[in-house]
C-alpha cells in the first residue's frame, strides 16, 4: 500500500497513510518544493502559506505553515453549474418509523422530560430513574413499546436576558415538538422567567395527550406527580407502531468532532455521499459549525440555489465573524490541540475537510439558531462548532439523527441517535464502545461506492430501530448557546 495519499491533482502536499520516519499518520508531506510565502495546496485549494522554504519530502505542519485568512470579506455570487441527482419516481427506499398524529415522522418512540428551568434538573433525573424502573423492564428491549424515558438537564430558563432567553425557549420548544418524542412532560418550577404559562405562549397549540405540564411548586410530592404524568404518556405512546415511511421524510444532521488528517478524505466524504443520496430521494441534510466553514465558505456560497440564499449565507459567515470580534477573539484560531495532533494545521484545512460532509448538493436554505427546517435539501444552520451545542442545535432544527464523524474519538451523544463514524480503523478498533461505523476502510482498499451503499443501508436500519452506541451507553446531552448577561 502507498504510504501517502494525494487528494487532488493540484495539491503540493499529500497525507501520510502509515508510519514513516519523523511524520505521523494523518499529517502532510510536501510532494514538491514549496518556497517561502507560496501557497500550500490540499483538496485543490490553498490551506495557508509556507512560512519558510519547504523541501520535497518535508513534513508540513504548524511549524512551517500559516493561515491566509484574515478579517471580514466581501463576496460575489458566482453560481456553480450543478446537476442535482433526483431519484426516479417510485424508487424511494423506506424506513420503519412512527407516524405522529400531526403527520410528522419519528424514528424513536420515546418519552422526554423537558425542563423549563435548570432548578428542576435533579427532580427530573429522579423522575426519569423511577419511571424507567416502574414502566420499562429494559430500555433497550425489543419487547417494550416505548423506546425509553429520558430527561436532558441544562442550567438555563431563568436569569437570562434578550437573545439568550429566546434561544433557551426556542431550543426547548423544538424539543417538545420533536417527532422522536411520542410524549413529553414539560417540568417547571413555577417562579422562573421561562415559566410554564409563558412557555405555552411560545408553543402555541399542542396535543394534550402528547404534552403534559407540571409545576413542581404546585404539588406536594413532585416525583410521584411526575410519575403519574409519565404513566399517561407511556399509555399514549404505546399506541404508535412502526410502519414504512419514505426516506424523503428523513432529516439528518451533519457534525464532526475530534477531526484528524483523515477526516476530510474518509469519514466526511462518506457522510457527504450519504447526504447527496438522501437529498436525491427528497430528504434533508443540515450542515452547521459556522466557524468551520471559514476558508471554505465560497464553495458553499457558489452552490446556493439563488442570490437570496447566497445573501443569507454571506450574512451567516460575516455575522459569526462579528461574534468573534465583539468578544475580542481571533477569528481564525480554530483547530484544537487534538486537531493539530491529528495532522490539521490551519482553519482552511479543517474547513475544507469539514464541509465535505455536505456533499455536492445545492444549498437551498439558511436557518438561524433555533429555527427548524422548512424545505427538503441541504440547509445551513447558524451555530458554533462546539460539539454539545452543535448536536443540540441540529436536533432542535429537526434532525432525526446526527451523523458525527471523528478521527480522535468522542463518546458524546445527542438526544437523537448519534452515529459515530471513525475516519480511521485504529480508532474503530480501539473504541468500539464509541464508534458505530468505520470509514477507515476507504484507506484499506474498499471503494467509496461499496462503502457508501453499506453506510446507507446502515443508516436506514438506524432509522428503523437499530440502536447506536450512544443510545446503548445512555449518553444523551444538550447544551444551549449563550452570548449575553446572566442576572
Amino acid at each position: 500500500m502507498d504510504t501517502k495519499f494525494r487528494i487532488h491533482a493540484n495539491d503540493n502536499v499529500a497525507v501520510i497513510l502509515g508510519e514513516v520516519p519523523d511524520i505521523a499518520a494523518g499529517h502532510k508531506v510536501a510532494i514538491s518544493a514549496i518556497a517561502e510565502g507560496q501557497p500550500v495546496i490540499k483538496y485543490g485549494y490553498p490551506i495557508g502559506r509556507a512560512t519558510t522554504d519547504i523541501a520535497l519530502g518535508e513534513w508540513v505542519h504548524t511549524h512551517n505553515l500559516k493561515t491566509n485568512l484574515e478579517g471580514i470579506l466581501e463576496y460575489n455570487y458566482q453560481p456553480q453549474e450543478m446537476e442535482q441527482k433526483v431519484a426516479e419516481s417510485g424508487n424511494v427506499p423506506t424506513f420503519m418509523g412512527y407516524r405522529r398524529s400531526d403527520g410528522k415522522a419519528g424514528i424513536r418512540n420515546e418519552i422526554w422530560i423537558v425542563n423549563t428551568v435548570g432548578c428542576v434538573n435533579k427532580i427530573a433525573e429522579k423522575i426519569e430513574r423511577a419511571a424507567q424502573s416502574r414502566y420499562l423492564s429494559n430500555i433497550t428491549s425489543a419487547t417494550n413499546k416505548v423506546d425509553g424515558i429520558y430527561t436532558f438537564v441544562h442550567p438555563f430558563g431563568c436569569s437570562q436576558l434578550g437573545d439568550d432567553h429566546t434561544y433557551t425557549q426556542m431550543i426547548l420548544k423544538n424539543m417538545v415538538n420533536h417527532p422522536n418524542a411520542a410524549g413529553v412532560l414539560v417540568l417547571g418550577l413555577g417562579c422562573e422567567n421561562n415559566n410554564i404559562p409563558e412557555f405555552q405562549k411560545l408553543l402555541g397549540t399542542w396535543d394534550e395527550n402528547r404534552v403534559i405540564f407540571l409545576n413542581t411548586q404546585d404539588v406536594e410530592d413532585e416525583v410521584e406527580a411526575g410519575l403519574e404524568c409519565i404513566n399517561k404518556l407511556v399509555l399514549y405512546a404505546e399506541k404508535f407502531k412502526r410502519e414504512p415511511i419514505p426516506v424523503s421524510e428523513l432529516v439528518v444532521g451533519l457534525k464532526c468532532g475530534g477531526s484528524d488528517g483523515f477526516s476530510g478524505i474518509t469519514a466526511n466524504p462518506l457522510a457527504g455521499h450519504f447526504s447527496d443520496r438522501l437529498i436525491s430521494y427528497g430528504g434533508t441534510s443540515i450542515l452547521t459549525e459556522v466557524p468551520e466553514m471559514f476558508g471554505a465558505e465560497t464553495i458553499l456560497m457558489n452552490r446556493c440555489t439563488n442570490e437570496g440564499v447566497f445573501d443569507k449565507t454571506v450574512n451567516l459567515i460575516n455575522d459569526f465573524k462579528g461574534y468573534f470580534t465583539r468578544h475580542n477573539q481571533a477569528i481564525y484560531e480554530n483547530p484544537s490541540p487534538g486537531n493539530k495532533d491529528g495532522g490539521i494545521s490551519t482553519l482552511e484545512e479543517k474547513s475544507l475537510g469539514c464541509t465535505t460532509k455536505g456533499g455536492t448538493s445545492p444549498v437551498i436554505d439558511v436557518l438561524n439558531y433555533g429555527e427548524t427546517v422548512q424545505k427538503p435539501g441541504l440547509c445551513l444552520l447558524q451555530g458554533p462548532g462546539n460539539d454539545i451545542v452543535a448536536v443540540t442545535n441540529l436536533m432542535a432544527a429537526g434532525a432525526h439523527m446526527v451523523l458525527f464523524t471523528t478521527g480522535r474519538g468522542t463518546p458524546l451523544g445527542a438526544p437523537v441517535p448519534t452515529v459515530k463514524i471513525s475516519s480511521n480503523s485504529t480508532l474503530a478498533k480501539n473504541k468500539p464502545h464509541w464508534i458505530d461505523f468505520n470509514a477507515g476502510e476507504l484507506l484499506e482498499g474498499t471503494d467509496m461506492p461499496t462503502l457508501s451503499n453499506k453506510f446507507f443501508d446502515y443508516i436506514v436500519s438506524v432509522a428503523s430501530g437499530t440502536v447506536t452506541v450512544n443510545e446503548v451507553n445512555g449518553y444523551r446531552e444538550i447544551s444551549i448557546f449563550k452570548d449575553g448577561v446572566t442576572l
